[in-house]
C-alpha cells in the first residue's frame, strides 16, 4: 500500500464482516450498462498533494474520453479516508464504478462481496492475467480465489540515504544489516539530526516495517490456518526491534512517535533524517525540492547475510489495485478503463508520475524503468519482497497491531521503557481486538 497514507482506522473496518451491497446502481447480480457514457472513478492520491494527482490523471482520463466516448468523473480521495469511504459505499450503496485499493486491503475487500471477480472471462477482455508480474497479483485477493482488482501500480520499500551525510560521518556506503545501520544511525544523530525518521502514529506504515522484521525472525502474524498469532515470540522480537530504533538505539527523534503524515520523508527531504525507509519515493522527495543526485537508494537492511527469501525478506509487495465495483451500471465501460490504465502506453506514464514499477511485465521491461534506483525496486519486488497476508481480517489486523506499535512509540517518546513483556501485553490485546471466526 502507499507510502503516504494515514491509514484509516476506527470500528467502521468491522463492517467488513457483512456482506456489501450494490454499487454505480446497476443491479445486486452483478453489473450492467444502464448508464454506458459515464464512469465515476475513485483514485488514491500517490503524488504530494491530491492537485498534483489530478494534473497526473486528468489528461489521461481525457484521452481515455477522446477514445471510447466515455467521460470519467475523477475523485481524488486522501489515504486517511479511503478504506472508510469504500466500506460505507460497498453498504450504502453510493459508490464509484471504478476505484483505486491498496493492495493489503484486496482480501478484505474481496470479503464483502462487493468487488467485480477476476475470473477468466474478465481477465480476456483486458488481455489476459499472464501479463501481470506473478509479484503484484499475489496480492489481489485470498488464494484459491478470483482475485478482486488488478495491479495497477507495484512499489517496494527501499533504504534512501544522504550521501552528504554520510560522507561526513565518514560513512563509505549504505547500511545492509540492522547491526550497521544502527551504528551508522548513531553516528549520524547528531547537532539536531537523526539518524533515521519513521512514522509513528501512522498505524500502516507500522504494519509494513512489523511485516518485514517478523520475517527476519521467521514468524507470521496469521498461522496457516488464518488465525491471528499476534503474540508469538518472533513476532514479539519483530516489534520491539523495530520500535527499539527509538526506544533503545536512538537513531529516530522521539517526535516522530507522532508522525502520521509524511513528514518523516519532509525531513530526510530538508536534510534532518540521513536515513529514510520508503516506498518508491523518488517522486514525492523531488517534489519537495530534494534533487535526485543528493541521495542513494539501496535494499532495506536484513539481520544478516543479503536480501532474499524466507529470513531475508526485505519489504512487503506494496501497490495499488484497480479494481471495479460488482454491481457497476457501466460494466463494459469499467473493463474497458481497466484495460486502458493498464495498457503498456499508461503503465510507463503513469508509474514514471508515481516513481513506481509497472506490473505489466512488457512495461516493466521498458527502458524508462531500467535506473539505478528502479532497480533496486524491481530487484525487491523480484526476489525479496513478500505480499501481507490475503485474509479476510487484514484490515483489523493494519488497525489493531498497527495502533499496538503506535502506542510502544509513543511510550518509547516518553521515556517509558519498551520490553518484551510490555510488547507482548498491546500485541495481545490487539489479538482480543481481532474477530472471532
Amino acid at each position: 500500500m502507499r507510502s503516504i497514507r494515514a491509514a484509516a482506522v476506527g470500528a467502521v473496518t468491522l463492517t467488513l464482516s457483512l456482506a456489501a451491497s450494490a454499487c454505480g446502481g446497476g443491479s445486486s447480480t452483478g453489473g450492467s450498462d444502464d448508464s454506458p457514457k459515464t464512469l465515476t472513478y475513485w483514485a488514491s492520491n500517490q503524488g504530494a498533494s491530491i492537485e498534483i494527482d489530478k494534473k497526473v490523471l486528468q489528461p489521461e482520463l481525457d484521452k481515455f474520453e477522446k477514445q471510447t466516448g466515455v467521460k470519467v468523473k475523477l475523485e481524488v480521495v486522501p489515504w486517511s479516508d479511503l478504506l472508510n469511504r469504500i466500506l460505507t459505499a460497498t453498504t450504502s450503496g453510493q459508490g464509484p464504478d471504478v476505484l483505486n485499493i491498496g493492495n493489503t486491503w484486496s482480501a478484505s475487500l474481496q470479503a464483502t462481496g462487493g468487488l467485480l471477480p477476476w475470473d477468466a472471462k474478465n481477465f480476456a477482455a483486458i488481455g489476459g492475467r499472464d501479463r501481470f508480474v506473478d509479484s503484484a497479483l499475489g496480492s489481489t485477493g485470498a488464494q484459491g480465489k478470483d482475485p478482486a482488482a488488478v495491479p495497477l501500480y507495484s512499489m517496494a520499500y527501499a533504504l534512501y540515504y544522504n550521501k552528504k551525510a554520510f560522507a561526513d560521518a565518514g560513512i563509505a556506503g549504505p547500511p545492509a544489516t540492522w547491526d550497521e545501520l544502527i551504528a551508522d544511525g548513531k553516528k549520524l544523530s547528531k547537532d539536531g539530526k537523526w539518524g533515521l525518521g519513521a512514522e509513528g502514529s501512522n498505524p500502516s506504515e507500522n504494519i509494513h516495517h512489523a511485516f518485514v522484521f517478523a520475517k527476519q525472525h521467521g514468524a507470521d502474524f496469521f498461522t496457516a490456518d488464518g488465525k491471528a498469532d499476534f503474540t508469538n515470540s518472533g513476532v514479539v522480537s519483530a516489534v520491539k526491534q523495530y520500535v527499539d530504533l527509538m526506544a533503545k538505539d536512538e537513531i529516530i527523534a522521539p517526535g516522530n512517535a507522532e508522525y502520521a503524515q509524511n513528514q518523516s520523508v519532509s525531513d530526510f527531504a530538508k536534510g534532518k533524517n540521513a536515513m529514510l525507509l520508503w516506498q518508491s519515493a523518488s517522486a514525492n522527495l523531488k517534489s519537495q525540492g530534494m534533487n535526485e543526485a543528493d541521495y542513494g537508494i539501496a535494499p532495506v537492511p536484513v539481520q544478516s547475510g543479503t536480501p532474499g527469501t524466507g529470513t531475508n525478506v526485505n519489504s512487503m509487495v506494496a501497490g495499488i489495485n484497480l479494481a471495479v465495483f460488482k454491481n457497476t451500471d457501466n460494466l463494459s465501460g469499467a473493463r474497458k478503463f481497466v484495460k486502458f490504465m493498464t495498457g503498456d502506453a499508461e503503465q510507463k506514464i503513469l508509474n514514471t508520475a508515481y516513481s513506481s514499477i509497472p506490473p505489466v511485465k512488457t512495461a516493466q521491461s521498458d527502458p524508462a524503468f531500467n535506473s539505478p534506483a528502479n532497480s533496486v525496486l524491481k530487484d525487491t519486488l523480484a526476489g525479496s519482497a513478500a505480499a501481507l497476508p490475503q485474509v479476510a481480517d487484514e484490515s483489523q489486523f493494519e488497525t489493531a497491531v498497527g495502533t499496538a506499535i503506535k502506542s510502544l512509540f509513543a511510550d518509547a517518546a516518553a521515556g517509558r521503557a519498551v520490553t518484551d513483556e510490555s510488547v507482548k501485553a498491546k500485541l495481545e490485546k490487539a489479538q482480543q481486538q481481532m474477530p472471532t471466526k
